[in-house]
């Protein structure tokens, strides 16, 4: 399907879609194990705008763990925010799921299962290749390849309502957690979901704010617009002649 078609299927499958995005450790060699730990996972049901949140510090306080005691047991409390995440999954089979860049095993779905079989040796509920969708190669789908600058998604929030008092960088994620700053990691894990919510709204609106928008776009718009106005007008002066003709035909007539 075409980028426009998608966004139709979605639109018309909203009440099984799901918004997805989650923050981890630096995705360089900068860590303790070879993959990037997991620190949070934000998923939002987009039809009821409600929120799911996995999270390293909320098993943690479920747990009984001091704040300060927290980085002394990162695996098992990444495990156990895992499994519920999963679990999570496992009984919304039937989901999609929209997501910003989420295709590889550096970052994406397949980085959050490895992160769990590492952590249980356990294979998890996995989410179909079918029913995933990358937002960013959505609107680029839509509006065209160039039609932002990098880095897009920062490029976008400027362009279509700002940043979120809560967003942090890629970068600034990856220092909230050396700092252990759980809570401000999870709000910007969350806002950006709520950003990738509006900016899915606008796609189905077409009213995405681009610096360059598609040239295809805007003359298939303009095309659209003044099509409907011509085909419009033609109508009206069509049925006035017709009138007119009615008119003085039954005049002559008489």
């Amino acid at each position: 399907m075409k980028g426009k078609d998608i966004v139709v299927f979605l639109k018309n499958n909203i009440s099984a879609l799901f918004i997805i995005h989650y923050s981890c450790q630096n995705l360089n060699d900068a860590n303790e194990g070879y993959s990037p730990r997991v620190t949070s996972i934000a998923v939002l049901h987009i039809d009821s705008d409600t929120m799911h949140s996995f999270s390293i510090h909320l098993v943690a306080e479920i747990e009984k763990i001091e704040r300060d005691k927290i980085s002394d047991h990162y695996d098992e409390l990444e495990a156990e925010m895992l499994k519920k995440f999963f679990t999570f999954v496992g009984e919304h089979q039937d989901a999609y799921w929209v997501h910003w860049n989420m295709t590889n095993i550096n970052y994406g779905f397949e980085a959050i299962e490895h992160r769990y079989r590492v952590l249980t040796k356990e294979d998890p509920p996995h989410i179909e290749d079918s029913r995933r969708y990358n937002l960013s190669s959505l609107i680029q789908a839509v509006y065209g390849k160039n039609c932002v600058d990098h880095p897009k998604m920062a490029k976008l929030m400027e362009l279509n309502g700002g940043k979120n008092r809560y967003f942090l960088t890629g970068q600034e994620e990856v220092q909230a957690f050396v700092n252990k700053e759980y809570i401000k990691l999870h709000k910007s894990t969350m806002a950006k979901a709520y950003w990738f919510k509006n900016m899915f709204h606008r796609l189905t609106k077409g009213k995405v704010n681009t610096k360059r928008s598609n040239w295809r776009t805007k003359i298939s718009r303009a095309t659209e617009h003044w099509s409907a106005k011509l085909l419009g007008f033609v109508a009206v002066l069509y049925t006035i002649i017709q009138l007119l003709a009615s008119t003085f035909g039954s005049l002559n007539g008489s």
